[in-house]
């Protein structure tokens, strides 16, 4: 009896002591996520048809009231069908049907501490978060000191990916803001080039496909994160923002009210790289936050400080951009950075009256104020306080100003992420849209934010005025977004580039590289929805008509968006449809002319415009025959661009 009585408690501990292994699927069944816990460390895998997409890769938090990263155990889990639809305003589709199927772990560290990992797993897209619901001894608040997550893939895995680079650096300390150059089809072992990780999002080829990796939903309750150098065996792990950040002021960790959840990971998978350029995850898992106060406005805007720079902020050039806008039938000018000093807010008031006898809405550049940087140009200390905010958003209002870019920011801390929420919060209040410069990744804004619309956070066209080498490297970066920064969240690149030299004469200063169709095309390859058109008003002498014509029918929002073919750095076409209409851009960055013959299905059996370079690079405009099964063979010159309407 008493051998009996040991026998059962041996088979019971060993029971105890076995892993828990939990799998869930997407609503297809071609993705799969397994979570185990064996060793008392919480992983998740990927795989995609079978074919393994994310290795073993690390689950868990380190918190103040106590370690959520091993010892760990599953004790609970729930899966359920989850499917909405939403319709959207500011990315690359308008209305979204979302199916995925949810599944909810409980997770139990030594100490009896829980923590619940939620999955969201749809055809070709994952998402997860933690949450933690309440604390021992009755404590209502805990501090997040770090993440075990990490993010682990195949040997032979290339990555196209940006490093982290530290505070307190780049041009008067305004940096880290996102804009660092990529990598090629760089190894997985490569240490990035500050020896800080790598920003959000990173995009991988694998032998078997792509993944995508990014994060969402991140507000003023989280920071913002990034993820570490690649370690062998456990991948790369977000990583926290460094204490330099924000001037040195405020935490690196993170503050949480409980109960609370933390930002979701996001990983988007695909044999091919269609997934990787038509996923909305980032806002499928998300919802708004407040009610928009009015209906916003998409549109393109005009702005003089791509070629003019600073000395084009006054009164004067200003009228012509504003005239510019109105000739081409754009909805809004852009006046940037020192209006305040150089203009003056009495002639402001005047300023934006005529623009609105014109038909245009002025948007006025911000610094985003303070400690956190060196920056000079104003006006400063206006958004940094809600009283200032308030203020500064009824001035606005009152003068019908609809618009702010608000430029140098000072990092991912959670203060920092606060500041971003607030302004958009209280621009909201008085009917202002916000676009951010010298700024972190937006986290599915556009659907979190009503009045949001697109943030810079990549290396963008001022530097193409600065340097002839980034003129040179322009074509390999906007044919690289579509598929990294592009794809997870909406992109200010700064300006459609008319002048054929990056000069106010446009005769002196450094060449544009591009041809004028890549340029146009690039208005639709690069996704935002207020579009910037950096042209000039001696473009209005200059273009062709029909290059004229085209811009003044840009669209600048999508009910549709189409992968058709390309490789990051390389090429890229995509169809996007803006009402019953489509177009179809291409980019080429390559040194050869790329002859491809298209899946163009929407437009089977038709005759399309075409709008295209010729051998020397010199824009044309005819006609496209696309046979009945969809097919069209076209050439794109090197560095040029392809437009099919």
């Amino acid at each position: 009896m008493i051998r009996n009585v040991f026998l059962v408690a041996a088979l019971l501990a060993t029971s105890l002591c076995q892993a828990e292994e939990v799998k869930v699927k997407s609503p297809s069944g071609n993705l799969e996520v397994t979570v185990n816990d064996e060793g008392g460390k919480a992983t998740y895998q990927v795989s995609l048809d079978g074919k393994q997409m994310v290795t073993k890769s690390n689950l868990g938090l380190n918190t103040s009231i106590g370690d959520l990263t091993q010892g760990l155990k599953i004790v609970d889990s729930k899966t359920e069908a989850v499917a909405k639809q939403y319709d959207i305003r500011t990315v690359k589709a308008s209305h979204i049907d979302y199916k995925a199927n949810k599944l909810t772990l409980t997770l139990e560290n030594e100490q009896k501490l829980q923590m619940t990992v939620t999955f969201m797993v749809a055809d070709n897209d994952v998402a997860f978060k933690y949450g933690i619901a309440k604390a021992p001894r009755g404590m209502q608040r805990t501090l997040v000191f770090g993440e075990a997550t990490s993010f682990n893939f195949p040997d032979g895995t290339t990555t196209f990916i940006t490093p982290q680079i530290g505070p307190k650096t780049g041009w008067a300390n305004t940096k880290p803001s996102y804009e660092e150059g990529y990598s090629v089809d760089g190894q997985l072992n490569e240490k990035s080039h500050y020896g800080r990780g790598y920003t959000f999002p990173c995009l991988f080829h694998l032998q078997d496909g792509w993944a995508l990796v990014s994060e969402t939903g991140t507000t003023g309750a989280y920071c913002g994160t990034h993820v570490s150098d690649y370690q062998p065996g456990t991948g790369y792990t977000i990583a926290f923002p460094d204490k330099g950040e924000n001037g040195g002021f405020g935490s690196e960790f993170v503050a949480l009210s409980l109960p609370a959840e933390t930002p979701w990971r996001t990983i988007t998978v695909g044999s091919t790289l269609k997934p990787i350029v038509e996923t909305t995850v980032s806002y499928d898992v998300v919802d708004p936050l407040y009610e928009a106060s009015e209906q916003y406005k998409e549109g393109r805007y005009t702005w003089s400080w791509l070629i003019w720079q600073d000395g084009a902020t006054v009164y004067k050039d200003q009228v012509q951009f504003i005239d510019l806008a109105a000739a081409m039938g754009y909805e809004y000018c852009l006046v940037d950075a020192l209006w305040d000093t150089q203009i003056g807010r009495d002639k402001m008031v005047e300023l934006s009256r005529y623009a609105q006898s014109k038909g245009v809405s002025l948007m006025l550049w911000y610094n985003s104020n303070g400690y956190w940087n060196d920056a000079p140009q104003g006006p400063r200390n206006c958004l940094n306080t809600s009283l200032a905010r308030n203020r500064e958003f009824k001035w606005l209002q009152q003068i019908g100003a609809k618009g702010i870019k608000v430029d140098f920011f000072g990092g991912d801390k959670q203060e920092t992420l606060q500041l971003y929420e607030d302004i958009m919060v209280d621009a909201n209040r008085y009917g202002i849209q916000v676009i951010f410069h010298g700024c972190t990744l937006p986290r599915g804004w556009e659907r979190m934010f009503p009045n949001y619309v697109a943030s810079e956070a990549v290396l963008a066209s001022e530097n193409v005025f600065f340097g002839e080498g980034a003129a040179i490297h322009e074509p390999f970066d906007l044919t690289l977004h579509p598929f990294c920064r592009n794809a997870v969240a909406s992109m200010d690149w700064g300006g459609v580039i008319m002048n054929k030299y990056l000069s106010r004469d446009n005769k002196s200063r450094h060449s544009r590289k591009t041809t004028d169709i890549f340029e146009i095309a690039s208005g639709i390859t690069n996704q935002t929805s207020i579009q910037c058109v950096a042209m000039c008003p001696n473009n209005l002498q200059e273009l062709p008509q029909f290059e004229l014509d085209f811009l003044k029918t840009l669209p600048a929002t999508w009910d549709e968006t189409r992968y058709i073919d390309g490789y990051p750095g390389k090429y890229v076409v995509l169809a996007r449809r803006h009402g019953a209409d489509w177009y179809i851009a291409g980019l080429n960055a390559q040194k050869e002319p790329l002859k491809l013959t298209l899946d163009l299905s929407m437009l089977a059996g038709k005759t399309p415009t075409i709008y295209v370079d010729n051998q020397k690079g010199e824009p044309t405009m005819g006609t496209l025959k696309v046979d009945k099964k969809g097919k069209a063979k076209v050439t794109i010159q090197p560095n040029g661009g392809l437009i099919i309407k």
